[in-house]
């Protein structure tokens, strides 16, 4: 298969390290093999919380604006990924000056011009992966914003019905949903930027993953911004 896709041993290596650690991010972030969690876990419940909250007004202005940002937010980077797109292609027109570039790199290695191509086209589909899932969650968005509508307005005490608790429990889950996807797509384009590393050297290739990976890590489990959502305020005196 290496020799098909002209990559050599080390590249499909340092490849399928990227791919699980891939992976293994993503079910780290979901819950699914740890036990901490996670700032998008984390998230999911204040999303919950709104929803819950959502319920109780009769005026939603305020849940309307906010799942407005929610879309800009996510039409921003679903464009930002067909912007990157056109520039692998052009990079495709460019290759022979490109691997000029890279072979003059203090790492670089020597690469031909099919290996080259074959890893462009490796980023085509780690960026238009990304577009996917901004683009359905900017969908999933939309679809979010029709079920608060869809959201009985309350009226005193007795609005906490089975009706009501329905449509916040679908709200809830379509706002969740979106969410996944949209970090998923952001997952994507993160780790689009380890990616580059291989075309200098199957070990910068690594040693990017590894730095991306850190990062990821350290901000989903180990943040301020996690402490933020999931910790206590300090009672009365303290800072």
């Amino acid at each position: 298969m290496g020799d098909s896709l002209h990559l050599s041993a080390a590249d499909l290596a340092a490849l399928a390290f990227f791919l699980v650690a891939w992976v293994l991010h993503t079910y780290a972030s979901d819950g699914k093999l740890v036990s901490r969690v996670s700032l998008s876990n984390a998230m999911n419940a204040q999303r919950e919380a709104w929803m819950r909250n959502m319920a109780e007004r009769e005026v939603r202005i305020v849940d309307t604006a906010i799942m407005s940002g929610l879309q800009q937010g996510t039409a921003f980077f679903a464009s930002s990924s067909l912007i990157a797109l056109g520039g692998c292609f052009a990079l495709l027109g460019a290759s022979d000056r490109v691997l000029t570039v890279l072979a003059d790199l203090p790492f670089g290695a020597l690469a031909s011009r099919e290996a080259f191509q074959t890893k462009v086209f490796g980023l085509v589909l780690i960026l238009a992966f990304a577009f996917f899932k901004f683009g359905w969650a900017y969908r999933l968005f939309n679809y979010c914003t029709i079920l608060i509508g869809a959201v009985p307005t309350p009226h005193g005490a007795a609005s906490r019905n089975p009706v009501t608790d329905a449509a916040v429990w679908r709200a809830t889950r379509m706002n969740v949903l979106a969410g996944k996807h949209f970090n998923s797509g952001l997952r994507a384009v993160f780790f689009s930027i380890g990616y580059l590393g291989w075309f200098v050297d199957p070990m910068v290739f690594v040693l990017s993953t590894l730095l991306l990976l850190a990062v990821l890590v350290r901000r989903q489990f180990f943040s301020a911004a996690r402490q933020a959502v999931i910790g206590q305020p300090p009672g009365p005196g303290k800072n």
